[in-house]
């Protein structure tokens, strides 16, 4: 569906799936499993990377056109603003984790990478929020949360 790639909740959700990797795979790059905190911002970002690849994969084949007693728009809502405290959290934590006195210069540079990707991803989540909340009230419609009400 070409129109949902163009539409504003599928150009965020493509960003997001790319910076939420960022997120995850700098992590995942140094020792996080000696620091209890970066447990919490690498159990996070994958969650959500997952869950985003799959409402991408659901919008892109046009799935919720064929589950259409789902509320998308309500469900997608949802799904962003949770996504968006929890990466608050996330990035919270994961900035006040990082120490510059790291003996490990790489672990370092990837953490902070890591911080810094994990706010852009927490702001493109409130986007989508934003754009999401304004479907659901059908302030705007895009290809990403249209769907057909009569389906008697």
């Amino acid at each position: 569906n070409g129109s949902f790639l163009l539409s504003p909740l599928g150009g965020l959700m493509c960003a997001q799936a790319v910076l939420g990797l960022l997120v995850w795979s700098l992590i995942a790059a140094t020792t996080y499993h000696l620091h209890a905190a970066y447990g919490w911002v690498m159990f996070v970002s994958l969650f959500f990377w997952i869950l985003t690849l799959l409402f991408f994969v659901t919008y892109l084949l046009q799935l919720d056109e064929k589950f259409y007693m789902v509320p998308w728009p309500l469900v997608l809502m949802i799904y962003n603003a949770v996504a968006t405290v929890l990466y608050i959290t996330a990035f919270v934590t994961c900035a006040a984790a990082v120490q510059p006195t790291s003996w490990r210069q790489w672990d370092y540079n990837r953490r902070a990478a890591a911080s810094f990707f994990a706010c852009v991803t927490m702001i493109t989540y409130g986007v989508s929020t934003f754009f999401s909340f304004r479907a659901w009230k059908g302030l705007g419609s895009n290809a990403a949360t249209s769907q057909v009400t009569d389906h008697a």
